[in-house]
């Protein structure tokens, strides 16, 4: 899918004229973990966008969300210094060596930000007469209706947002979520994708569109939250293999077999699975696996490697916690990743910190395969691969075979979906498309 394709479908942000206009930016930094940035790859993802935005004359407004800092049964929101926006600010003026300026706005202490004040219209003064470099807005969701239902407090947070800007650039990819900051907004002023969303969902293309054979990797911590995107990655695979408690639940189901911490409910669920894989053996199974008596880390002792072949119906077993790197040393193995063309992985193996070896084995075993196109998703999977194989990424950072999404979770919905274009957000810009093409 070439950028071509994508702008018959999507407004796209080098069609726009930016030049001397106040351009609100939608970003996904969610990198804060208790005050601080934990990894800084979000941010640097964006700044192609933010560069050509002033390049061309335009003023930028940044806004992201970070945490969750609304209490989903109360609705209170609590804007406390660990979902502060001040460590992504902090970062921008160190790493761009320009001033982004946070204004200030009154708190409610049970409502969050709930009105405009007269600091942010000052900043934005600054902004046009170029004595700052842009404005970072607080975290979108201390703003009350950033995350309501449709009503007074929604529609009036999208106003307040158009009040500030000329033009609005989504470059969040990783926030699909339909809130007000990437699918309102759109409806009230010229909205455009920005780079980085550009190149998620042209990277898309080679999961939902893959040259074949295609290798998926899956782990998870819950098996019913990724039932949906389980399915429809199982469908679109040649082969996939599965880690955490999605491969223990499966084993589980499969064998007859107890393993501690699995909820039956999970191994219910998983029976269809194993019985989908009856006809299709696409499930390409981890033969040695590491079990361990506890969770507080991996004891002497306390931890050893099963091999599937010694599988009984009824055995019980501790705690699999990890795949035994030997596992990729076996041959069919071996060969399902040699002949892959696209390798596709949201997963980390292990349950880490302590049973770490086994992602680490994935990732050094997939890069033996010089010529697949890899495509990582977001979060976990991509720090993972940072933390256990820093040479490893530092090589294939601008590898052409290797992508790493922003948005984990972002993929396996646009998976599930078929096609990033029925993600609301994306929509919403194709939406204003259609409306601008109206208007001329």
């Amino acid at each position: 899918m070439q950028t071509n394709t994508l702008s018959k479908r999507l407004p796209l942000i080098q069609e726009a004229d930016l030049d001397g206009k106040v351009v609100l930016v939608r970003v996904d930094h969610n990198v804060v973990k208790k005050g601080a940035i934990k990894d800084p790859f979000r941010i640097d993802k964006t700044l192609g966008t933010l560069y050509n935005i002033v390049d061309k004359g335009g003023r930028p407004i940044l806004m992201s969300h970070v945490g969750r800092p609304r209490d989903k049964t109360t609705g209170k929101i609590t804007c406390s210094p660990d979902t502060s926006v001040e460590p992504i600010v902090e970062y921008l003026n160190r790493k761009l060596n320009v001033e982004f300026r946070i204004p200030e706005f009154e708190i409610d202490p049970d409502a969050g930000i709930t009105a405009l004040g007269k600091s942010v219209y000052r900043a934005i003064g600054e902004l046009k007469d170029r004595k700052i470099g842009g404005i970072y807005l607080p975290n979108t969701r201390w703003f009350r209706g950033e995350e309501e239902k449709p009503g007074f407090f929604r529609d009036n947070f999208a106003v307040m947002l158009s009040d500030l800007a000329d033009v609005y650039v989504n470059d969040a990819f990783g926030s699909w979520q339909p809130h007000v900051s990437t699918y309102d907004i759109t409806k009230v002023i010229p909205s455009y994708a920005g780079f980085l969303m550009q190149q998620e969902i042209m990277n898309l293309g080679g999961v939902v569109d893959p040259a074949r054979p295609i290798l998926a990797v899956i782990a998870g911590s819950k098996y019913d939250t990724k039932i949906g995107p389980l399915y429809a990655i199982y469908e679109k695979t040649d082969h996939l293999v599965l880690g955490g408690v999605l491969y223990n639940a499966y084993l589980c189901a499969k064998y007859g077999i107890s393993i501690k911490g699995i909820a039956e409910e999970d191994i219910a669920a998983a029976k269809d699975l194993v019985q989908r894989d009856k006809e299709q053996q696409k499930i390409l199974e981890m033969p040695y696996v590491v079990e361990s008596d506890t969770m507080e880390g991996k004891i002497e002792g306390k931890f050893r490697t099963r091999c599937l072949n010694d599988f009984r119906e009824g055995d019980e077993y501790g705690y699999i916690l990890d795949i035994d790197p030997k596992s990729f040393e076996d041959n069919k193995v071996l060969k399902v990743i040699e002949e892959a063309k696209t390798i596709f992985v949201n997963a980390v193996m292990g349950y880490t910190p302590h049973f770490f070896e086994g992602s680490k084995a994935l990732d050094e075993t997939l890069d033996t395969n010089k010529s697949a196109y890899k495509l990582y998703g977001g979060g976990d999977t991509l720090q993972e691969f940072k933390n256990l194989c820093p040479g490893l990424y530092l090589s294939v950072l601008d590898d052409p075979n290797y992508y790493f999404f922003t948005g984990g979770g972002t993929v396996l919905t646009a998976i599930e979906q078929g096609s990033p274009y029925g993600l609301k957000s994306v929509q919403a810009l194709m939406e204003n498309k259609e409306q601008q093409g109206n208007r001329t």
